[in-house]
Order: C-alpha cells, then sequence, then structure tokens
C-alpha cells in the first residue's frame, strides 16, 4: 500500500487527475501507514497551495425558523431542536460584527441565513450590509443565504460580494436520506448561476451522517467536476432533537484519511476545517493541515461555539504557515 500511495503521490504532483477507482483504493490504508498518505497529500498541499492559509468567520444573520427538513441541523423547524430564533439582523449590526472579524486576523467574513431563501426585505439588507463592509473594511465578504434568482445573484456581485456558499451537504446517491425539501439539482443550479455572474464558489459537506466513505468521495468528485474554489468540511457534532441526534461521528484517524485523499482529488482546491472540529479532531486538529487543509472558519459556527481564537492562531504559527490570501 505505501508504494500505492507514493505513486499516487507522485501522479498528482505531475499534474494528473487520479480517478475514482483509484481514490477508492486507498481507503484501504491502514492505520499504520496513515502517515504515508498523509505525507502525499501535504507534498501536494505545498507544491500548488503553498504554505499560506486563511480564516473565515460566519455570522447567523437569521437564525432558526427553516422550512427545509436537513436531518442535521437544529434550525430546521420540523424538529425539536434549541436554538436561538431572529430575525435577519440590521445591516449596522452585521458591519460591526465583521470589523471585530477583521480585527481577529480574519481574511473573510460570510452572512449566513437561515432559510430555502430570503425575501426582498431581508435581501437589501444583506446588500446594504456588505456595501458598509467593503467600504469600512478590508474583508472579503461571502453570502450563504439558500437557494437564489440569477437577479439575487448580480446584486450580491454588484455590492462586493466575492464568493458564494452553498453546501451540497453530501453525495448525490445520499441526499435525499438527508433533505427532502429541495434537490441536490436546485443546489447545482444555484451554484452553476453564481459562477456564470463571477462569483468564487465555496461549497463542501458534512462527514458522519451516514454516508458511506464512497459517497463522501462521491461528492469530492462532483465538486471537482463543477470546479468549486473552496471545499468546507463539517464534521457531524449532533445535535439533541434533530434526526441524527444519536450517529456517532467517525473518529479522528478516519477523518484524517478522508481528509488527505481529498487533498489528492482535489489539489488546486482550498480544503477549509469547519463545524465540528473542535469536537470530533480535538487534538488531531493541526495534524489535518499536514493532510492537505489551508484554512479554518473560526470564532463558532451558526449554532455551536468555537474554540478561543488565541489558539487557532497559534496553531497556524506552529505549523509554519502564512496566514492571509
Amino acid at each position: 500500500m505505501n508504494n500505492y500511495i507514493r505513486n499516487i503521490g507522485k501522479k498528482v504532483l505531475e499534474g494528473e487527475k487520479i480517478t475514482f477507482p483509484e481514490a477508492k483504493r486507498l481507503l484501504e490504508t491502514k492505520k499504520e501507514a496513515i502517515v504515508d498518505l498523509m505525507a502525499a497529500a501535504n507534498q501536494v498541499r505545498h507544491r500548488f497551495m503553498g504554505n499560506r492559509a486563511d480564516f473565515c468567520t460566519i455570522i447567523n444573520a437569521k437564525s432558526g425558523r427553516c422550512s427545509e427538513d436537513c436531518k442535521f441541523c437544529v434550525q430546521s423547524a420540523h424538529y425539536q431542536g434549541n436554538c436561538k430564533t431572529y430575525p435577519m439582523l440590521d445591516a449596522e449590526e452585521i458591519l460591526q460584527a465583521a470589523k471585530e472579524a477583521e480585527k481577529n486576523s480574519v481574511q473573510r467574513f460570510s452572512i449566513v441565513s437561515s432559510g430555502r431563501s430570503l425575501g426582498n426585505k431581508d435581501f437589501e439588507k444583506v446588500i446594504q450590509a456588505t456595501k458598509k463592509i467593503r467600504r469600512e473594511t478590508r474583508l472579503e465578504v461571502d453570502c450563504s443565504l439558500g437557494i437564489l434568482s440569477e437577479e439575487q445573484v448580480l446584486g450580491l456581485r454588484q455590492a462586493g460580494v466575492t464568493r458564494y456558499h452553498h453546501n451540497l451537504e453530501t453525495s448525490p446517491s445520499f441526499f435525499e436520506k438527508i433533505c427532502t425539501t429541495h434537490t441536490i439539482s436546485e443546489k447545482l443550479k444555484t451554484i452553476e448561476i453564481a459562477k456564470e455572474k463571477g462569483l468564487s464558489i465555496c461549497s463542501g459537506g458534512i462527514i458522519g451522517l451516514g454516508e458511506t466513505c464512497e459517497q463522501w468521495m462521491e461528492m469530492i468528485f462532483l465538486l471537482r467536476e463543477i470546479e468549486v474554489d473552496c471545499i468546507p468540511v463539517n464534521i457531524l457534532d449532533p445535535r439533541p432533537g434533530t434526526p441524527l441526534e444519536n450517529i456517532t461521528p467517525p473518529p479522528p484517524l478516519e477523518i484524517i484519511k478522508l481528509l488527505s485523499i481529498m487533498r489528492l482529488i482535489v489539489p488546486h482546491t482550498e480544503i477549509r476545517l469547519a463545524g465540528g472540529r473542535e469536537i470530533n479532531l480535538r487534538d488531531f486538529q493541526a495534524t489535518d493541515f499536514l493532510a492537505g487543509a489551508t484554512g479554518m472558519i473560526v470564532g463558532g459556527y451558526l449554532t455551536t461555539g468555537g474554540r478561543n481564537l488565541k489558539n487557532d492562531l497559534q496553531m497556524i504559527h506552529d505549523l509554519g504557515r502564512r496566514l492571509g490570501e
């Protein structure tokens, strides 16, 4: 297996794409060979992505009462999960959060809302907030607002949004087991519109929803095909009151294996550690940066907190990475 890993790493370093069967065989890597798999992924990361790392902070600008039935989400109105619920924040509140993020060495600030899509009034608040952030900070602005129309995408771009975040969450073959109120085709259509209008695309998923490792890779190959710019990797943090509350996420070494294989599949794409990293990776968080990760969401997530930012800054420094895009 060690020779196979080295040969796959060499193939990627030479600019070739690996196939699904080749990636699938890497899943056979035993615990004692994971270091070899990480080494191959780390070489690829260094060759194509350099030593940079980036931080992104998100704001839950509109929380709860979501009409969609995503089984992992505590914000869904279909379940009895416990989360804060409030309407869209005012533009000035979002701006102040962005200014605080800028003080904390963050490069990207993402405005996120619950729900399938936004009404005109809420959408206008996002537009106004974006204009203020671009005028008063140096931050890049991302948005994650659900399913968009072409007109809305144009409005975001004109306001100064540079990247749209729209997770697939899981593979096409597993999607209906996670959500029934919208389809993965609808998600792909929104991504297509955003790409056509010139926005960078951030799209990923959640490890540990009950999918197989092959299904996780199915999603990664799809993301490679549609050429997304950034893949956020969440790891399920089971929320009480949701249908997935009793699922046990995979152990850290299995997550590291999947991240290493991801880097070999998408050598030129940002891979960003996101929700669930603290509780699931624990002492292995830095290890994931040696397995191909290039960034993190810091400062907390939509309904759960993160760890102290000073610890994340120290980790990046200790890894010898250069912070900033």
